[in-house]
């Protein structure tokens, strides 16, 4: 080699050395002299587009582009005659890092704007969008939606509050119920990070013992933060934070409370006023300085799972995060789920319950009635209540209000044994059966097949019937029924928070159950079956959440409180209410689920389309091996549109990369453009 082709390699490196390490950018825009490229998260929720963007930082904004902040920067912007990149349009976006150089070698567009130099996206938030986003198969971009409030201005331009010092450790209280509990606040106190599974004790106490929890978080000197489903039980929580450490230590995140408003208390959490927060849904992500406890309330409602895409879910969220950071677990409710018993069979979490006397001696009494025995009851053919409801409930409306909890319409039947009402499941797959035609036999909601041969596992009987559909009960009828009583309703279209402690009927829907002064005298949990036979894995563990969510409303046994539930009485789900043991449905649930490989032992996804594009997606996912995919199947769909649903199922361990490869399907078909989209959801609530 000649020393005049050395000395050309050796400029050509140096000059692209040098490019590299300059970016250029618009002609007459002068570069920041340190960290001269901005890595940008461009806010596309748009899958093939979930990266990093690069962009130069001019010098007026080298100070204000500091990772964290929102940006605006122009997108799709090409390459002209002079070399330098123009048009594309305007669109927000984060800050991720600065940088030296950059590995992309063309022109790098300059940023157009800082949009404000407050910092709201922290590496540790950051981790957990991404996080996130990997585990449902989603975007970057579409998380930070949920996990970003919208900037104010008028908000971000006022300062917060000083931080008051960590309050001292509370008193057990009503933890003491707990053989555990006051172990369990002291090791938060102590700055420690314990994992629990919480079966709260039935009546009023639960937000008070939250507030506690938080409390010894915040004396460990540390932060906390407690997710709950709906406003009204962050109001009560809300009360007794307030009651106990007085204001200024916990601020609320919830919708209700306006957007403005929401993002100035979002901002005292982000810079580190309040180490304490309380909300709904999207308060999971709120960006609390040195994480201490991750509470869930009542992880099983369905208001935790988030209708837009990518679809988390609280809990799973929750658990990530506090893998990350360090933090304690707090998962609580009335029920106990299948996740949560998973979370306790493994180790993961200690079980943090009462001993069977004290449950016993706060829960009411539990009657059962069968709609059997309605059916062949004269009193109900007027009353519209068997006997032992209505007697129950006339005696009870001498000594207070009394609660009717009666299903939403709109429920769709499944199948089961016509004699002993055992789910009809599906011999290939075990999905739930449903009804075929006029002329055609029973199929599989989920893999699709015709079972022309079936008979009852459990008492091999061969007759099949749906059960029981929608509400039957009304407010007018049971006013005929008891004349002279005040009568309220409390649902979708007014929720009632609290009832006078007098006596009257109070019929509610599942979840709209008002508080009572002192208690409901008794309650009556009708058409138990519209809970039971919903097309759904989690039914049995859905009716018992809602049955027990109304029965903790109840007065205890020993004060005269009686719960009747029409239903079964052999039902597993009837036997954990009259025994007031839902964590050991959840742990049989788990040993049933574990031999069917159904979740959560297992991950399953969902893709729901048009016929076609579910199949071109299906024909492009490459998936990990042992996957088994159940359909696709027809789906219900409104105006007049023909949908299809498969279920794709993997073991334990595989999750992570089924969501990739659903990803990746996904991507191939937008950059094919075969038409139709396609909804893909990891961990789907609703499988049948």
């Amino acid at each position: 080699m000649s020393s005049t082709d050395g000395a050309g390699e050796q400029l050509a490196f140096i000059r692209e050395t040098v490019r590299r390490s300059r970016p250029r950018a618009a002609r007459g825009t002068e570069l920041a002299a340190e960290l001269p490229v901005a890595r940008v998260l461009v806010d596309k929720g748009v899958l093939s587009l979930d990266q990093y963007f690069d962009y130069a930082v001019p010098a007026a904004m080298a100070e204000d582009a500091r990772p964290g902040v929102r940006v605006r920067v122009r997108f799709g912007a090409r390459v002209g005659a002079s070399g330098r990149r123009e048009g594309g349009a305007l669109h927000d976006g984060y800050v991720v890092e600065r940088l030296a150089s950059s590995d992309y070698a063309g022109p790098l567009a300059p940023l157009a704007r800082v949009v404000s130099p407050e910092r709201v996206l922290t590496p540790a938030l950051l981790r957990l969008c991404r996080a996130v986003a990997d585990r449902y198969a989603g975007t970057l971009a579409d998380v930070l939606q949920l996990a970003v409030p919208p900037r104010h201005a008028r908000a971000e331009s006022e300062p917060s509050p000083a931080p008051l010092p960590p309050p001292p450790a509370p008193e057990p209280g009503s933890w003491a119920r707990y053989p555990q509990g006051p172990a369990f606040l002291g090791s938060l106190a102590a700055g420690h990070a314990p994992r629990a599974v919480w079966t709260a004790l039935p009546g009023p106490d639960w937000p008070q013992e939250i507030a506690r929890a938080v409390a010894a978080a915040l004396a460990g000197g540390r932060g906390a933060l407690a997710v709950l489903p709906d406003g009204r039980a962050v109001a009560r929580v809300d009360a007794a934070l307030t009651a106990l450490l007085g204001p200024g230590r916990h601020t609320v995140l919830a919708a209700d409370a306006g957007p403005e408003e929401r993002y100035r208390h979002w901002l005292a959490v982000s810079r580190g006023s309040v180490r304490a927060v309380i909300g709904t849904r999207a308060a999971v992500f709120a960006p609390v300085r040195d994480l201490g406890l991750l509470a869930v309330w009542s992880d099983g409602d369905s208001s935790h799972s988030d209708p837009n895409a990518p679809h988390p879910h609280v809990r799973e969220v929750a658990l990530l995060r506090a893998a990350d950071e360090g933090a304690g677990v707090l998962l609580g409710g009335l029920s106990t789920t299948v996740e949560a018993a998973q979370l306790v069979a493994t180790g993961w979490a200690r079980p943090l319950t009462a001993d069977r006397e004290t449950v016993r001696a706060l829960a009411p009494r539990i009657r059962t009635v069968t709609d059997h025995d309605q059916a062949r009851d004269a009193a109900a053919q007027a009353a519209r209540l068997p006997s032992v409801a209505w007697e129950t409930a006339r005696d009870a409306l001498t000594r207070g209000p009394v609660l009717i909890q009666v299903p939403r319409r709109g429920y769709l039947p499944r199948l089961a044994c016509g004699r002993c009402r055992t789910p009809a499941r599906c011999r290939r797959c075990a999905g739930p059966l449903e009804a075929g035609g006029a002329d055609t036999p029973p199929q599989c909601a989920w893999c699709g097949t015709p079972e022309t041969d079936w008979h009852c596992v459990e008492c091999g009987s061969f007759r099949m019937r749906a059960q029981v559909v929608g509400a039957r009960r009304t407010a007018e009828e049971l006013g005929k029924a008891f004349p002279r009583v005040p009568v309220r309703t409390s649902g979708r279209d007014a929720v009632l928070a609290t009832v006078p402690g007098t006596p009257s009927l109070v019929i509610a829907t599942p979840g709209a159950e008002p508080l009572a002064e002192g208690g409901y005298a008794a309650a009556l949990l009708l058409d138990g079956w519209a809970l039971l036979n919903r097309p759904d894995l989690r039914a049995g563990e859905e009716a018992l959440r809602r049955w027990l969510t109304a029965a903790a409303l109840v007065r205890p046994a020993g004060a005269g409180g009686t719960v009747v539930v029409v239903a079964e009485p052999t039902a597993r789900p009837v036997q954990a209410l009259v025994r007031w043991d839902p964590a050991g449905h959840a742990a049989t649930e788990l040993d049933e689920r574990a031999e069917l490989h159904f979740p959560p032992v297992s991950r399953m996804a969902s893709v729901t389309g048009a016929p076609q594009a579910v199949a071109d997606l299906l024909g492009l996912l490459r998936l990990p091996e042992g996957a088994d995919v159940l359909g696709p199947v027809p789906v219900p769909a409104g105006r007049g549109e023909e949908l299809e649903r498969a279920l794709i199922r993997v073991a334990p361990g595989r999750g992570a990369a089924l969501a990739t490869a659903l990803k990746a399907a996904q991507i191939a078909r937008m950059a094919l453009r075969t038409g139709e989209q396609v909804r893909i959801r990891v961990d789907p609530p609703d499988i049948g």
